[in-house]
């Protein structure tokens, strides 16, 4: 085997550990049933309540990766709404935390995924830990 080979894998087993520590996190929620489960490597940790979109609202179905974080985000387009712990996923939605805890398990929002802030905020720094590209945000019914 040539230098250049052996080289390589050696690069390649060096990085193996790094790579190793990277936990998959899907966050899958259920619109229907206003609930999120969280798999950490295919196993759940989490089932949470949720609120989705309100009649005449929508939140939109598929599968993402995160496009960015934001810790202390206020809505543009909704009057300066706090969103603290936003992980936005598809434009302009995310989810993110609510002050208006009595309405989780129920729809009332804007089309977000809104969450506890305590599980907004677990959430947000799982994924500032294991890196947005370690995540995907299911959205199905």
């Amino acid at each position: 085997m040539s230098s250049f080979f052996k080289a390589a894998i050696a690069a390649m087993l060096l990085a193996l550990p790094s790579m190793a520590q990277a936990s998959t996190i899907v966050a899958r929620v259920s619109v229907e049933a206003q609930t999120m489960h969280v798999y950490i490597d295919g196993q759940l940790r989490y089932e949470w309540p949720v609120s989705t979109a309100r009649a005449g609202k929508y939140t939109p179905r598929g599968e993402w990766s995160p496009q960015w974080l934001s810790r202390w985000h206020r809505s543009s387009l909704y009057g300066n709404a706090p969103m603290p712990f936003a992980i936005f996923y598809d434009g302009d939605y995310a989810i993110h935390a609510t002050e208006s805890i009595s309405r989780l398990g129920r729809p009332a929002s804007a089309g977000c995924v809104r969450l506890h802030p305590d599980n907004a905020s677990l959430l947000f720094s799982m994924v500032q830990e294991q890196g947005m590209e370690n995540m995907r945000v299911v959205v199905v019914d």
